[in-house]
């Protein structure tokens, strides 16, 4: 896999400075901080998704436990959304 979830961010991070903590491990192909729809306030955790799976284990070993604005970030794979059946 070489999606990963970013937990714990604090409510000023962006999408521009979630990608630009991440772009010294890899290429990024996708990067988003989740929003609520309501407020448009960040819901404290996003995505990072890599060229290549050694980019994000490269990212999750650099970056879990570590601090950004002040908070203490969890890093680590995403995992897959579970698909919701039809009963």
């Amino acid at each position: 896999m070489s999606k990963i979830y970013v937990g714990n961010l604090p409510w000023s991070t962006s999408n521009d400075s979630l990608r630009e903590a991440f772009a010294e491990f890899g290429q990024i192909t996708d990067h988003i901080v989740m929003v609520d729809r309501e407020t448009g306030r960040s819901r404290g955790f996003g995505f990072v998704t890599f060229s290549a799976p050694e980019e994000a284990e490269a990212a999750i070993a650099a970056m879990n436990e570590s601090e950004i604005d002040g908070r203490r970030i969890t890093v680590n794979i995403a995992n897959p959304r579970p698909t919701q059946g039809r009963w």
